[in-house]
């Protein structure tokens, strides 16, 4: 900036020299030709300030050039020694990571009973991964023995490992399923909260999906996200009244908690629905602490349309924004909030129109917003997919597959698992963590926690939607790891 600013003054007094120098000149001139014609004086002293000014206002027009590019060099300069500084510290995370293991061997099948009912087709792998008795099963839920365990200490400390048993402080497998993470800037500490499903796995019903009654939603509080301390149930579900949303029988998943700056309160919200999935609608409570206890509202179908897998959003200029798939997952919609977080606008745009996706988690990098979801199969894994949009209403573009590394298995299963949450980490732009479920349907308590690093840089592969033409977005990479951890720069930021 100094150097600019010495550049204008330098032009500025060139200029001011010339000028002077240039109007001696022109009267010097004129004076010995007034004699002659004085007549046509007046002429050349006008042309001749007509090109002064010309003169001058160039010059000052360079000195602004300069000046504007070396502001804008300077800026680059810094940008990229922050990108670079940020790329080596993650370099590690986006290099990609291949896993090669043997599926082990289907079950025996008894040579008798293949006479007496003929030859069976194979199983598929992933109807062998959600059969609890199948090898394939044991292979992606090893036991507690190789637990994540933060009191113990050691070589693995800080590491996360994607699958496995996940301690908290007190020794206790975490229960927050279909969670989100908030960072209260008050107490300084993030905040997990999600479903506690530490209770038996039933069916209602033979064709009923597998369900544990409502315990509640559970808090977990750390400061460096790998340590967790468990705060407790913050939202219990009710054992008695059968009429009340958070009856024991009913549904209570992916709760999100946003702190609203106005009302100093945190206001939570989730999905509501009966064991049989048909009320489909948003529930929504409030704190004045983030670590509970929060009050239950009321419950409410967004506009009257049914809403099943949801997500909040809260933006850069406080305002927040409800997602929620509807009319039987063919699509999503997006609302904004009231300003008090507590109930929604008469605004909302249909988006991901006739796609069946669901399971959404929305995060935003320098102005864009993008969002990764999943397809709908159930309790079994599929392939996720991102998104992206320049406003968060829409319109919204697919940019393919975010999965990289692991095998194909892994990249269309999203590592066996389905999207919650995008955490951004402070310090490391453009750098998130993916928050998923590998969910576990024959025994809820045990479905484990991946989570990932998320980047967004390069540019976007495999578009999907060319209704408004190709994308210019930046590509979303998910990297699977076995075992990784977070740069040491980024808790400076925290």
């Amino acid at each position: 900036m100094i150097s600019s600013i010495s550049i204008f003054i330098w032009i500025k007094s060139t200029t001011d020299y010339y000028c002077s120098f240039l109007m001696k000149i022109s009267k010097g001139g004129t004076k010995m030709r007034n004699k002659q014609r004085k007549s046509s004086s007046l002429n050349f002293d006008a042309g001749c300030r007509s090109s002064l000014s010309f003169i001058v206002w160039s010059l000052v027009g360079v000195a602004l050039v300069v000046c504007f590019f070396s502001i804008v060099r300077q800026a680059d300069t810094r940008q990229n020694h922050i990108y670079f500084r940020h790329l080596s510290a993650t370099r590690e995370l986006e290099e990609i990571e291949e896993e090669h293991f043997r599926m082990p061997p289907p079950h025996k099948v008894n040579p008798r009973a293949v006479k007496r009912r003929g030859p069976r087709k194979a199983p598929k792998v992933i109807d062998q991964y959600l059969d609890e008795s199948s090898a394939i099963h044991a292979l992606f839920f090893p036991d507690e023995r190789t637990a994540v365990n933060p009191t113990k200490g050691g070589n693995d400390s800080m590491y996360f490992y994607p699958g496995r048993v996940w301690l908290d402080t007190d020794g206790h497998a975490i229960q927050a399923h279909g969670g989100g993470i908030l960072y209260d800037h008050i107490t300084a500490k993030y905040y997990w909260y999600g479903e506690n499903k530490d209770g038996p796995t039933y069916q209602a019903h033979p064709k009923a999906t597998h369900r544990v009654d409502i315990i509640g939603v559970s808090c977990y509080s750390s400061k460096d996200l790998w340590t967790w301390t468990n705060e407790g149930v913050v939202l219990p579900g009710e054992p008695n009244n059968a009429n009340h949303d958070l009856h024991k029988s009913k549904v209570l998943e992916r709760p999100k908690v946003i702190y609203n700056d106005r009302s100093r309160q945190y206001v939570m919200w989730m999905h509501i629905d009966d064991a049989n999935y048909t009320k489909a609608s948003v529930g929504v409570a409030v704190s004045n602490s983030p670590t509970g206890p929060f009050s239950y509202l009321y419950s409410f179908r967004p506009h009257g349309f049914e809403s099943r897998d949801m997500t909040i959003f809260k933006d850069d200029d406080g305002s927040a924004y409800l997602f929620y798939s509807s009319r039987d997952n063919t699509e999503l919609h997006v609302s904004p909030l009231t300003k008090d977080y507590l109930n929604i606008t008469v605004a909302m745009r249909r988006i991901l129109l006739r796609r069946h996706r669901e399971a959404p988690a929305v995060f935003k990098l320098q102005g864009t917003y993008y969002m990764i979801t999943s397809g709908c199969s159930g309790w079994a894994p599929n392939r996720a997919l991102a998104h992206a949009a320049e406003s968060i209403m829409g319109p919204w573009e697919t940019l393919g597959n975010p999965c990289v590394g692991g095998n194909r298995f892994f990249r269309l299963t999203t590592f066996l698992s389905q999207s919650t949450f995008v955490l951004p980490l402070p310090g490391l732009p453009g750098t998130f963590i993916f928050m998923a479920d590998r969910w576990n349907p024959s025994d809820l308590r045990d479905s484990r926690y991946v989570w990932l690093p998320l980047f967004i840089g390069g540019l976007a592969d495999e578009p999907l939607d060319y209704s408004f033409g190709f994308p210019s977005w930046s590509r979303v990479s998910i990297y699977w790891h076995r075992k990784w951890r977070l740069p040491e720069s980024w808790k400076r930021y925290t």
